[in-house]
């Protein structure tokens, strides 16, 4: 069985103190040159550091060093500080995870020598990351709602946004991918919402993209994938590069797009040798041995899977063996050598046993640690009960009061639930009733649209085309003077238009296509007749939506997309809007944005448009979920779930 090699993408918290030096490679070096040996020189080592940290780890490590000697010269605590706290992120993107531990403890030590809460919460941050790198993740969640719950009572949006994506990682660890979406999401609307500088938005759009891969929700994971890629590029990212194409990678191996897999894999090894960072260029191996076996070519999928053992062995990275000598055994079964087929499936399953046995030790070390608590435990609670026999009268006394004082508390609180119950009760009954007024009135609208549409089009409709026919009979018996007869054409045309006017107005009522056709190419042809306009170049794609839906459903997403079209139109000022309905199961989504001026969307919760009061009104009737995200200045994104 194929294990997928995942490289980790977290939050860390790159940004500290002297933003206003320069960030550009030569400048810091030529500041370098001039500086004297001060903390000036110590924070220009620093960011010098920080600039190759995700491009050149060898580079970072030298300047890192650089400052550490510099600063213990210097008895410049807060350098210390930064030297452990950067080469912590070094030590665990390079695998050492308990090197990385230790930096991390050494800085969360300093930091409270300085007694600066942001760096205590900085470094509580990268503890709880390396426990998710050992796969203890309780422990990690643990720590980051610790941190969560901090920063939220400090009101600080910028280091909210990252303990969101904090948390997102830890539910994603934990296979809660729901809840990690729901996180990322909120991280990712603080940085469009406040317009914070965000250093590591790359990494969150790769967050959101894997939990939507593993709510095998494909299409919007690659879209996701796709974002987070430009942005990598974007902020010169390349060690979070080089792991979403590993991503990516994977994901196109369940889809069995081996062509783009074997691609995007040769993307990824490029930039894991450029970063030299073994583990990595071992994993990208793996996944392009990966591809050229599914793509038939043995020969270069054997090269490549070589290479990854010569690799892993040297640097003993375990998973990255049991990847590839499952792949040798599968290529081997190809070329009919069975001889390298019971070897390399013998390799697997003595790494396996190793790791079993490895798990046993520390299995059985923890019970041990735990034991000895216990019996620790258990001296204390009998000295304990021995000062407790010497002062029973004192503690029946007061256990009597306390037990009275508890009973009354919970008589209270029994009386409080009762009345909270009650409430939700009520608040329950209105809501359901406030649904059926809501159901009766969009469905006495669409009723009422379908009759007058009918109406319109039949009756009038067919009195204005009988009108137009006894005119156009009368014209050839008549005699008029050429004046007259431009009148007489003229009356025709407008004839003509109101014919036209009409017809528009009855579709635009109740779409025929959407009666016969169903929704899916109803909103084709909506959507092609407002491109036709030329006012606005309209894209729709659709995936899943085979399966018809129930008749007011299809209405209520028709009259949804045609309400955000229209806003569109009237308020955005774009040139371009795409809408997309995915349906994956009971789950639909629909996605749409535009490239317009965009707005505050605080504004939204103080305006009582019909428009929006609308779109909500049909969202909370099929109990979907909105997420509007926009700004001015860049263009709007509307999200709506529905569970169908």
């Amino acid at each position: 069985m194929r294990i997928r090699t995942i490289f980790i993408i977290l939050f860390l918290p790159m940004a500290f103190v002297r933003a206003q030096q320069p960030n550009n490679r030569d400048s810091l070096l030529l500041q370098l040159v001039k500086a004297k040996e001060d903390t000036n020189k110590v924070w220009t080592l620093l960011h010098l550091a920080k600039y190759y940290e995700t491009n050149n780890q060898d580079s970072s490590v030298y300047y890192l060093e650089k400052s550490k000697t510099l600063s213990e010269s210097l008895r410049f605590t807060r350098g210390i500080f930064y030297y452990y706290q950067q080469n912590s992120i070094v030590s665990f993107t390079r695998g050492n995870y308990e090197k990385a531990m230790e930096e991390n403890n050494t800085a969360l030590r300093l930091a409270r020598q300085l007694k600066d809460s942001s760096l205590v919460i900085m470094m509580l941050n990268h503890i709880g990351i390396v426990y998710g790198l050992e796969q203890k993740y309780n422990e990690q969640l643990d720590f980051a709602l610790q941190v969560k719950n901090v920063v939220e009572s400090m009101n600080d949006s910028t280091r909210l946004s990252g303990a969101y994506h904090n948390l997102a990682n830890c539910y994603n660890n934990l296979k809660q991918h729901r809840k990690a979406v729901d996180y990322a999401l909120l991280s990712i609307r603080i940085y469009v919402v406040y317009k914070k500088k965000n250093d590591y938005i790359n990494r969150v759009y790769a967050t959101l993209a894997q939990n939507y891969e593993g709510l095998q929700m494909t299409d919007s994971a690659l879209y996701f994938y796709d974002k987070a890629v430009q942005e990598s590029i974007r902020l010169n990212d390349k060690y979070a590069e080089a792991s979403i194409y590993g991503f990516i990678s994977g994901l196109y191996a369940d889809r069995y797009q081996f062509n783009d897999m074997l691609k995007v894999s040769e993307k990824s090894l490029a930039l894991a040798r450029e970063l030299q960072s073994s583990q990595m260029v071992a994993s990208a191996l793996y996944n392009l041995g990966y591809a050229n076996f599914f793509n038939g070519h043995n020969s270069e999928a054997k090269k490549n899977i070589t290479e990854a053992l010569e690799i892993s062995m040297k640097d003993s990275l375990r998973e990255e063996l049991i990847n590839s000598y499952a792949d040798l055994s599968y290529i081997a079964a190809r070329d009919g050598d069975f001889k390298t087929l019971i070897w390399a499936k013998k390799k697997t399953d003595s790494i396996y046993e190793i790791v079993l046995n490895n798990e046993v030790v520390k299995n059985t070390t923890e019970l041990e640690k735990k034991y000895e608590t216990e019996k620790k435990d258990n001296l204390l609670r009998r000295q304990q009960v021995q000062i407790q026999r010497k002062n029973t009268l004192n503690y029946i006394l007061i256990g009597g009061t306390v037990t009275f004082l508890l009973i009354s508390l919970l008589a209270y609180r029994t009386y409080i639930q009762k009345q909270r119950i009650q409430q939700q009760r009520i608040r329950e009954l209105e809501k359901d009733r406030q649904l059926v007024a809501v159901d009766s009135m969009l469905k006495g609208q669409e009723e009422e649209r379908s009759r007058l549409a009918k109406d319109l089009h039949d009756g009038l409709g067919g009195l204005l085309s009988g009108v137009k026919f006894s005119l156009s009979n009368m014209k050839d018996n008549l005699i008029v003077t050429p004046e007259n007869m431009a009148l007489f054409e003229r009356s025709l045309d407008m004839i003509d238009g109101s014919i036209n006017e009409l017809r528009r107005v009855a579709h635009n009522m109740m779409p025929e296509m959407l009666t016969k056709f169903g929704l899916d190419e109803a909103l084709k042809e909506y959507c092609n007749t407002i491109q036709a306009t030329k006012l606005l170049e309209v894209r729709y794609q659709s995936v899943g939506m085979d399966s018809p839906l129930d008749k007011s459903t299809q209405i209520i997403i028709y009259r949804i997309i045609q309400e955000l079209l229209n806003n569109t139109m009237k308020h955005a000022a774009a040139t371009e809007f795409f809408v997309q309905l995915i349906r994956e199961n009971n789950r639909l989504n629909l996605v749409a944005e535009d490239n317009g001026k965009g707005f505050d969307t605080e504004l939204l919760q103080k305006r009582r448009g019909d428009g929006w009061t609308n779109i909500r009104s049909r969202v909370d009737y099929l109990k979907g979920q909105l997420d509007v995200h926009s700004e001015p200045g860049k263009g709007t994104l509307v999200n709506i779930e529905f569970n169908i």
